[in-house]
């Protein structure tokens, strides 16, 4: 059973302590008075480590943190709002979980809300799961970049996250520019009609596996391999990433192979 399975069914077997907990008790106080029931929180005891409990602290801390990036420049605009709705629209959330998505949301845009507390938790949750780490950071990424343009502030907060779950600045800057880059060639990809064959460049085909043009047969097949080992849904589910994202997932993997192959063709008739 996954943790939403769980939490629905009073079955948790455990407790999410600490600044996650709360927040997500909060959240569950509001879905409460909107309509999901039969919820028995109290008095259970959640072991620490297992999948069900990092599943939680990953949608927990997500959609917190997605309210804390909308509030970065001091407002939360009606755009930033429709991205967060359509992340979720994307995940495929029923009406109960959005209702939770979005308390978690509001709870991340309030003034007291502890980004460093948040981060702390959520990356002892993970226990080392750096793939699991990046997919979180990567979600984020993708958030920001929903309107196609990434504000100052909104990189400041992203570098902090980044910072407080242990990548470097430089692996910060890589998984930015190869998302932002994934986001224009999945866009490209999705839009392209029959009568407009143009599709994707090579160029940003390039760019979403994160090589140059000048990569060698090998360093591009070691790249791409790479990407889909730490994008695999399965793998990242096993790890503790909420099947409820497990969409995300394979759509990043649909598009890395679909830069990869446009690539070899292009190679092939070369």
């Amino acid at each position: 059973m996954s943790w939403w399975g769980k939490l629905i069914g009073g079955a948790f077997g455990f407790v999410l302590g600490g600044p996650l907990g709360a927040l997500l008790g909060a959240a569950l106080g509001h879905s409460l008075d909107s309509g999901i029931k039969n919820l028995h929180v109290d008095g259970v005891d959640w072991s620490g480590g297992d999948t069900e409990r990092v599943q939680a602290a990953f949608f927990t801390a997500v959609f917190s943190v997605m309210g804390h990036l909308a509030k970065a420049d001091g407002r939360v605009s009606e755009s930033e709002i429709q991205a967060a709705r359509q992340i979720m629209d994307r995940m495929q959330l029923d009406d109960d979980q959005k209702r939770l998505a979005m308390g978690l949301f509001n709870q991340g845009k309030q003034p007291d809300f502890d980004l460093e507390s948040v981060l702390d938790q959520f990356r002892k949750e993970c226990h080392r799961r750096t793939n699991l780490l990046q997919m979180f950071l990567e979600i984020l990424i993708v958030t920001a970049l929903a309107d196609l343009e990434l504000h100052e502030s909104e990189q400041k907060v992203l570098f902090q996250v980044a910072d407080r779950i242990g990548f470097h600045r430089r692996q910060f800057e890589q998984l930015l520019a190869m998302a932002a880059a994934q986001q224009r060639y999945a866009g490209q990809h999705r839009q392209q009609m029959p009568q407009q064959p143009k599709g994707p460049t090579l160029e940003e085909a390039y760019q979403a596996l994160g090589v140059e043009p000048s990569a060698t047969d090998g360093e591009l097949k070691k790249a791409y391999r790479r990407l889909m080992s730490q994008h695999h849904p399965d793998k990242l589910v096993a790890k503790g990433l909420p099947e409820e994202m497990i969409k995300m997932a394979t759509e990043k993997t649909q598009e890395i192979r679909a830069a990869y192959e446009q690539i070899k063709r292009a190679r092939e008739a070369a």
